[in-house]
């Protein structure tokens, strides 16, 4: 474990240098995500701005559920989206084979080698809605605790769809129009899932998890989830987890190396 934190640190002190030579690009995407912001928001307001509210969401709940969608697109951003959309690259230009040679588990360089911090200002967005709101709402510093955990799960199970996704490059080469299908699917999180009619709600729960990934850490950050959403949301991100590392060597078997 100390050597995976060692190969860590390095990892991340060399990207942070490397793209800390390009400070204006960070200007950029605090702006790009502050529009992102407005956007959002914006569009919230148009279904509470009569009166209208989603079934149990008032405003400010909602607003939760939508600071953890914008925690969420930071943490893609920072972690996953520089990291997994170059698995792709990697099987191109045969760059794999030199991963797969190195002392280290492939699927934690894959997913860890480089980080970009133009994500940051969702992940510090997103922390100042949820603490708008949970002001607004009195929620205390325990149900911010208990928000950590399915908090926790729904990155795993972000990671772990994305990085099966990124791990059928080895037979399709050419799917960033898929990731950006599962980038498109996972936008409808920035509402609570009670906003969509039932067949919706049926899929975004149990086909594509995007109500594991909002609306359940948003329920138990309020005091409102029942203990067997949390107990699914956790089986579902260990299982996912799993799929994922079993998924990438299995792929590995019909992998052809660039020097064979």
């Amino acid at each position: 474990m100390q050597r995976y934190l060692k190969v860590l640190r390095l990892f991340w002190s060399t990207a942070i240098a490397a793209e800390l030579e390009y400070r204006i690009n960070f200007f950029i995407a605090t702006l790009s995500s502050l529009g992102n912001l407005v956007g959002s928001l914006f569009g919230l307001f148009l279904f509470y701005r009569t009166g209208y509210t989603f079934s149990g969401w008032s405003w400010e709940a909602a607003l939760v559920v939508l600071g953890i969608f914008t925690l969420l697109r930071g943490f893609s951003a920072t972690f996953l989206a520089s990291n997994l959309n170059r698995i792709i690259q990697h099987v191109q230009e045969g760059t794999l084979d030199f991963i797969l040679l190195k002392p280290i588990r492939s699927q934690f360089w894959l997913s860890t080698h480089t980080l970009s911090p133009w994500g940051l200002p969702d992940l510090v967005f997103g922390s100042i809605i949820i603490g708008y709101a949970g002001k607004r709402l009195g929620v205390g510093i325990d149900n911010y605790l208990l928000g950590v955990m399915p908090l926790f799960f729904s990155l795993v199970i972000l990671y772990s769809l994305w990085f099966v996704l990124g791990a059928t490059s080895i037979w399709f080469v050419k799917i960033h129009n898929a990731t950006e299908v599962l980038s498109g699917l996972l936008e409808a999180g920035r509402y609570p899932i009670t906003a969509y009619p039932t067949a919706y709600r049926f899929f975004f729960t149990f086909v594509m998890p995007v109500a594991f990934l909002t609306t359940v850490p948003a329920q138990a950050l309020l005091g409102q989830s029942e203990i067997s959403w949390l107990i699914g949301a956790a089986i579902l991100a260990v299982a996912l987890f799993l799929v994922s590392t079993w998924f990438w060597r299995f792929a590995l078997r019909f992998y052809t190396s660039a020097s064979s």
